[in-house]
């Protein structure tokens, strides 16, 4: 081949090569465009609806808006309900009096009203030392709740970096910033904690002395004052405009200040800590193969009324413009939004509501885009704070999560006719027996329309948001037309509304990523957004070489002292970036010991401990894995050491159970969880009936649910290998609150021979034979639509609700399960624990190093620590679920909410792990699936696979030396 032809085709690959980078990353050219919201659409929710803030403005729509402020001193109150309220003088630097309220209880004051109407309130508050969580409180006035909404205001607590900048590791990594609470008195008005509402609440006071109540649902706090007044309107960019040349003022000159977006100094939540981002290169600071933080915000920042506040020092008095660089890269088809307030007010009408729309790159957005707003700053320091806002989008999301309600209404109506197994080819004449079914099929369908529509025509493009919307509206419309296909489409529709509450979570949070925010001259150039082609390709080809030379398993300092460790933990990085952070800043300065702390799979411990190359501390492990190590001598005895009972001590005796073999005991327990009773509060209402106390009362309940065509929920597990399958929990459950147990003999036979187990096992069975009880559902979404209005969970099944189900909160709640009546009258509420580890490896180099970690790791103050960083980093659904008694309860639980689980808590009991317990679950599950699907006689069966059960103990015991 010739020179010229191989210069040609090297000339040929590289410029495919450049094509196709350029072609993966957009152009980089700054881009001030915006999502136009567009105004004018109103909320279209249930006439019914009653009790709601909309309703609540209507009927007082005529009320005058008295421009008189009311102050109410907090110490001046008229009355407490509960404990721990007092008056203090002089309280964190307050020049006066303030009242000190708890976690719990109710405070009251008298307010004299001189003139009716609607009022605004504002509240001067101090967070006291509690969960770190936000404060909630209940409103009423004059002991009425005025609408739904004002039992749940919430009141933020301050948080910032503990340090002044970034600590690096020992390998040239930034660490993450700890975030600390930073308390101090603040103004806040009661306003919607769902972000539905944009202004602060109205409320109407009728005159003459009116009782306004505060009832604690989380949290402590220090009042100062209560104030009833007017929130006065903002003026338009336009107006203030006016102003701005009628006061002569001038834009100011050759001014640019940058503030990096990771520097801010306040925030509103742990959760909001510096990110690092490593998408592009044009990011500042920036690494090729180090971690640096040099963001914030992303997909943490994204529920209403989160907001981050940065500090700038204006050395020119004059009108400034702001730009952001910002990476808008999660909500196709919808924008996300954001507020702006500088020293607490904001500038113009305008800053309540600025869109960013979809992009996946960095762009550098000018506020105002095109023609940038001018804002006036005056000489000295100045406070800018961004508050996620739910704008435009606050009324569409009403509108469906009002249509949701009302479907899911509808659907079990329906249910109640068809059952959730409708004959396709039977005719309900469903339109005949549901008078409204067809209008509201209709009326739906035209509401979810507008909300697509609107949505395309503001955000320019069509979107999987979208999508989902007009699949809903296509259904509807056919099930309006043809009625008599209602019962045939009922599983779609079903999945369908489904996907409304499911675009509800996902158009609610609003995730915005910042790297920096300039304020400026009008005419300063912004620099650039995005990485330049070559920038590109230098990032990507040093990522490459990064993947082999650095060390991305071990997490945080490698470096080791005197005495060192080797811990692994399976679970994720998140998880092991905090617990490092935490050795490193805690555990390693007090007791002089190096972590070398290794994120692992769950399935590598077994055979790097064959090979001798196993960590001296294993975390985050299953139930069953310490005792089997146990037997074969693999893990160590912790009850050895001298103060085993006391570091014992910090958990409830059942959460030991599962590590206990012959006379020691081989791992600590990290978290416990166990079942809770959940229901609707709602649904059980409208068909009459209330939670069950004992299994009596659920099987009174369940030919009401049934005639409903409702089910009533018992966890069974879906798994197709139960090879280490645990005990059912409605078996276990029922077991040991009919006094039986799963071994006897100590631990060499199995104990489920007996005739209470045998009774057990057919009650049992019988729920799924002769009530028909699901063997498959997924409880939270039927929980959701209410065709399963009450069920056994897990309790964590709780964060999950919390966080998943926003159209249902207030609605439901968890409680005690179901009990057993003894002959004396009293009711057994056992129920059996599942848990996991931390557990110590026979062949640790230093055991009293291994130890002490273990020590440290299971402490009140480490969980508590542990456990807050995990719901600050990842929210409510991470709440975490700790074994350490007092730990849990100081993690952030609503009072009522810690009441119940502490209540269930007291019954819990452990399962213990023996020579071949594995086959207990595993034949266990075999033996009710015999009955339920092969009509099998419940003894007969469950005899059969106690000849398994029992046989495999005994081979087990053989093969360990224990006498059988």
């Amino acid at each position: 081949m010739s020179s010229k032809k191989r210069y040609g085709i090297a000339i040929l690959v590289l410029l495919v090569f450049f094509l196709s980078i350029w072609a993966f990353y957009p152009s980089g050219q700054p881009n001030n465009g915006r999502a136009q919201a567009m105004g004018g659409f109103q909320a279209v929710t249930d006439s019914d609806d009653k009790g709601g803030y909309n309703e609540y403005l209507k009927s007082y729509s005529a009320d005058d808006r008295p421009s008189q402020v009311i102050r109410i001193e907090g110490e001046s109150f008229a009355g407490t309900v509960g404990e721990g309220f007092e008056v203090a003088d002089r309280p964190e630097g307050l020049d006066g009096k303030a009242v000190m309220t708890p976690d719990a209880g109710s405070i009251s004051w008298n307010v004299p009203v001189q003139e009716a109407g609607l009022y605004n309130i504002r509240i001067h508050y101090y967070p006291l030392e509690g969960k770190s969580s936000a404060i909630e409180r209940k409103l009423t006035i004059n002991d009425e709740q005025p609408f739904t909404g004002a039992e749940d205001l919430l009141f933020d607590r301050l948080w910032g970096n503990r340090d002044a900048g970034i600590q690096r590791d020992d390998r040239g990594n930034d660490l993450r910033p700890r975030q600390i609470e930073k308390p101090a008195w603040q103004l806040k008005s009661f306003m919607d904690s769902e972000g539905y509402f944009a202004e602060p609440y109205l409320f109407h006071f009728d005159k003459g002395t009116q009782k306004l109540t505060l009832t604690a649902s989380r949290e402590p706090m220090a009042i100062d004052y209560i104030e009833l007044y007017q929130d006065q309107t903002v003026k338009s960019y336009e107006d203030l405009k006016k102003d701005y040349e009628a006061a002569g003022l001038k834009p100011a000159k050759d001014q640019y200040m940058m503030i990096q977006a990771e520097d801010a100094v306040l925030k509103s939540s742990p959760t909001l800590y510096p990110l690092s981002d490593k998408s592009s290169p044009s990011v500042i600071p920036y690494d090729v193969s180090k971690i640096r933080v040099n963001a914030i915000g992303g997909v943490n920042w994204k529920l209403p009324g989160q907001w981050l506040e940065w500090e700038v020092d204006v050395q020119e008095d004059g009108l400034y413009q702001i730009a952001l660089k910002r990476k808008q890269d999660q909500l196709r088809g919808v924008y996300s939004t954001r507020s702006l307030m500088i020293d607490g007010e904001y500038p113009f009408k305008e800053m309540k509501q600025i869109p960013f729309n979809f992009d996946m790159d960095w762009k550098m957005d000018v506020m105002g885009g095109d023609e940038p707003y001018q804002f006036h700053l005056s000489k000295g320091k100045h406070t800018l704070r961004l508050s996620v806002s739910l704008g435009e989008i606050a009324p569409l999301l009403q509108t469906i999560e009002s249509s949701v309600l009302q479907l899911n209404e509808i659907y079990r109506k329906i249910l109640i006719i068809t059952s959730n197994s409708p004959d396709p080819y039977r005719d309900y004449q469903l339109e005949k027996r549901i008078p409204e079914m067809t209008e509201v099929f209709k009326t739906q369908a035209a509401t979810i329309k507008s909300v697509a529509d609107y949505l395309e025509q503001s955000t320019g493009e069509q979107s999987d948001k979208v999508a989902v919307l007009h699949t809903m509206v296509n259904q509807l419309e056919e099930m309006a037309a043809k009625p008599e296909t209602v019962a045939k489409r009922l599983t779609a529709f079903k999945t369908n509304v489904g996907g409304l509450g499911t675009w509800i979570l996902n158009v609610r949070v609003q995730p915005l990523t910042l790297d920096y925010l300039v304020v400026s001259s009008p005419e300063a150039k912004l620099p650039r957004a995005s990485a330049t082609l070559f920038q590109k390709i230098r990032h990507e080809l040093g990522g490459l070489v990064a993947s082999y030379t650095e060390d991305y398993d071990s997490i945080g300092n490698t470096k080791q002292s005197d005495k060192s460790i080797t811990v692994w933990i399976t679970t994720g990085r998140d998880q092991a970036q905090v617990l490092k952070s935490m050795i490193d800043e805690s555990f390693t300065p007090e007791s002089n010991i190096s972590v070398k702390l290794r994120l692992v799979p769950a399935n590598i411990l077994l055979p790097a401990t064959l090979a001798d190359e196993g960590p001296d501390v294993a975390m985050q492990i299953g139930e069953d894995v310490p005792v089997n190590y146990a037997m074969r001598k693999a893990a160590a005895d912790l009850s050895a050491f001298p103060d085993f009972k006391e570091v014992a001590s910090r958990f409830n005796e059942s959460a030991l159970v599962p590590y206990e073999y012959g006379n020691g005991a081989y791992a600590l327990p990290e978290q416990q969880t166990f079942p809770m009773l959940f229901y609707r509060k709602d649904v059980l209402a409208e068909i009459g009936l209330t939670p069950p106390k004992t299994w009596q009362d659920v099987y009174n309940m369940i030919s009401v649910l049934q005639k409903h065509n409702m089910e009533f929920y018992l966890p069974i597990d879906t798994v197709t290998n139960n090879a280490n399958l645990i005990p059912n929990a409605t078996f276990s459950m029922l077991l040991y609150q009919n006094n039986g147990k799963f071994y006897t003999d100590d631990d060499k036979r199995s104990a489920l021979d007996s005739d209470i187990s045998m009774e057990v096992f057919k009650k049992w069975t019988q729920f799924y034979t002769n009530y028909k009880f699901p063997l498959m559902a997924d409880f939270p979404n039927r929980f959701r639509t209410g065709e399963m209005p009450i069920g056994i969970a897990d309790y964590t099944t709780y964060n999950n609700l919390t966080v998943m189900a926003p159209e249902i909160k207030g609605l439901w709640d968890f409680t005690m399960v179901p009990g057993t009546e003894l002959p004396d009258g009293t009711v057994n509420h056992e129920v059996a624990s599942h848990t996991t580890a931390v557990m110590m490896l026979e062949n640790a180099k230093d055991k009293d190093a291994s130890w002490a970690f273990m020590k440290w790791w299971t402490s009140k103050e480490t969980q508590i620590a542990y456990g807050r960083e995990m719901e600050g980093l990842l929210g409510e659904a991470a709440r975490y679920p700790t074994a350490n008694i007092e730990a849990l309860e100081e993690l952030p639980w609503p009072v009522k909410d810690y009441k119940n689980l502490e209540s269930q808590w007291q019954w819990v009991e452990g399962i213990p792990q023996v020579p071949g317990g594995y086959f207990t679950g595993r034949h266990l599950d075999n033996a009710f699936r015999k009955v339920v699907n092969g009509n099998e006689n419940p003894r007969e069966a469950l005899s059969d696979y106690l000849l398994y059960i029992n046989d495999e103990i005994a081979i087990k015991r053989k093969e360990f030396k224990l006498p059988n």
